[in-house]
């Protein structure tokens, strides 16, 4: 036990409950990005390397776990844009938009799919839900098998509200990312000289 544990005996718990919560999501995540089919990734990886541009979208935190996968595809020199960004131009053939919605049911992100699909652009779409709408307008669907955030009685996470999905959409974006570079086989520095240097 650590000197503050002793002085704080609260913190004991606090030391224990980590320790199981961080194994619990641990485990988690590995079963479920397990169940990820490497075909639906491989369709996806064809999309990117085959677009004239890659916009992406999704709300909250898929939203933002996006907006980190779009950083590491431009690194690799891909020409992409973030949805709703005051420079993002419009869409249009050619193009690919890069959706997440856990429940394929979120709003603003099916409409952006429509408009896509609308313009002639190709949609691939990131879900839990293969019946979703989200799901029957994209091109290319890669089926997170997490609960979705409302499915408070899963017997597939012990996480709150759609934590699982955002975990393994993360992972699985960085894994789409290494992928690419692996084609791609451009050196770590040459990543690097696109990285933001107004930071």
């Amino acid at each position: 036990m650590s000197v503050i544990a002793e002085s704080h005996p609260g913190l004991t718990d606090t030391t224990r409950d980590f320790s199981k919560n961080l194994l619990l999501i641990q485990e988690e995540i590995a079963k479920v990005a397990g169940g990820v089919q490497p075909g639906q990734v491989a369709g996806l990886v064809s999309e990117l390397k085959t677009a004239g541009r890659v916009f992406v979208t999704g709300a909250g935190r898929s939203g933002l776990v996006l907006k980190m996968a779009a950083m590491r595809l431009m690194h690799l020199g891909l020409n992409v844009h973030v949805v709703g960004e005051i420079t993002a131009p419009a869409i249009r053939s050619g193009d690919l938009l890069l959706v997440a919605s856990g429940s394929g049911t979120t709003s603003g992100v099916v409409k952006a799919a429509e408009t896509a699909a609308r313009q002639g652009a190709r949609v691939a779409a990131y879900t839990t839900n293969a019946d979703s709408p989200l799901a029957e307008l994209a091109d290319v669907v890669v089926v997170i098998p997490a609960a979705q955030k409302t499915d408070h009685g899963s017997t597939v996470t012990r996480q709150y509200s759609g934590s699982l999905f955002e975990q393994v959409l993360f992972i699985a974006s960085e894994a789409v990312f290494q992928s690419l570079w692996d084609q791609d086989a451009a050196a770590p520095e040459e990543l690097w000289l696109r990285h933001a240097n107004l930071e």
